[in-house]
């Protein structure tokens, strides 16, 4: 039995090397102008947008600040997969591209997703606990994205987003 154990422990160690040398994905970080960025197309308070930044970005836009165990697979995978996921949901580097009826959705979303604790995952806020947002965080955010999305009703009306969105 003892010799099964070490075997199989052996053979774990050289899996776990072995996949160290398949090529990584290409890393979430974009050098090209965001020209489309939510702050490039609306007004975001410097607050908020620090506040979107700290504990939104890394999975939701085309900038992620990678940790030292990123550099790790099958971590570097897990990780690749849950941004491009995240980026898929929403995009904050690609926001301006959304017709305003997804915009307005998304802000609908972002308000929801933190008001029910969903967001930032606490995969995320368990190792990056400057993420966490607090109650005044929060009500920063859902104030603003309550006050972007009043916004849109000079340009599309609620009634016409709601009336298109329930179809």
């Amino acid at each position: 039995m003892k010799s099964f154990l070490k075997f199989f422990l052996l053979l774990i160690v050289i899996v776990l090397v072995g996949v160290q040398f398949i090529p990584k994905a290409a890393k979430n970080q974009s050098t090209k102008m965001e020209t489309m960025a939510i702050d490039q197309v609306h007004q975001v308070p410097p607050s908020t947008i620090s506040l979107l930044k700290n504990s939104c970005y890394d999975c939701h836009s085309n900038n992620t600040h990678y940790p030292w165990y990123a550099n790790i697979q099958p971590v570097a995978w897990w990780l690749n997969d849950h941004i491009e996921e995240g980026k898929g949901e929403l995009n904050f580097s690609e926001f301006g591209s959304y017709s305003l009826r997804r915009q307005y959705h998304k802000l609908e979303e972002i308000k929801e997703q933190i008001e029910e604790d969903e967001m930032p995952l606490e995969s995320y806020t368990i190792i990056h606990q400057n993420a966490v947002l607090s109650d005044t965080d929060k009500q920063e955010i859902n104030n603003w994205a309550s006050n972007l999305m009043d916004s849109f009703q000079h340009v599309y009306p609620a009634d016409s987003i709601h009336r298109k969105k329930s179809k």
